[in-house]
């Protein structure tokens, strides 16, 4: 296992799959790094040599990956929540953002990613503000 830049890359793998598993790279942006650093399109990742290695290392820190990219785009959806656009408010819900219908998928993101909107809890307060199970009482 190669451990390049934070990410472990397995060495039999051909290198524009290992280049996959950093997050932010797809298989387009690997095969346009290994052509840009004129990798052949089978060559492994334990065949390549220091010098390339490091090449390879300067082209990855030169773009935007995994902890980077993450919070960028975490503070770009912050953003769209705090001006108050429509995409923004869909994310605050956990409603689908890109226009999908609602009625008949994403039931199930609606359940999981609106659990903290519900009102009602299955707890009872009494008077005091103190919780009581449900059916703490004989029926």
């Amino acid at each position: 296992m190669l451990h390049l830049l934070g990410v472990n890359l397995p060495d039999q793998k051909v290198v524009s799959v290992a280049l996959t598993y950093f997050y932010g790279i797809g298989p387009l942006t690997a095969r346009k790094i290994c052509s840009r650093l004129s990798f052949h399109r089978e060559c492994k990742l334990s065949e390549l040599t220091e010098s390339q290695l490091n090449q390879l290392s300067g082209v990855l820190s030169e773009m935007p990956i995994e902890n980077d990219l993450k919070r960028k785009v975490s503070a770009n959806v912050q953003h769209l929540r705090d001006i108050g656009t429509y995409v923004g408010k869909r994310h605050a819900m956990g409603m689908p953002v890109h226009g999908q219908r609602t009625r008949n998928n994403s039931k199930t993101a609606k359940k999981l990613n609106g659990k903290w909107l519900r009102k009602y809890s299955t707890m009872r307060t009494t008077a005091f503000g103190i919780f009581k199970a449900p059916f703490s009482q004989p029926f």
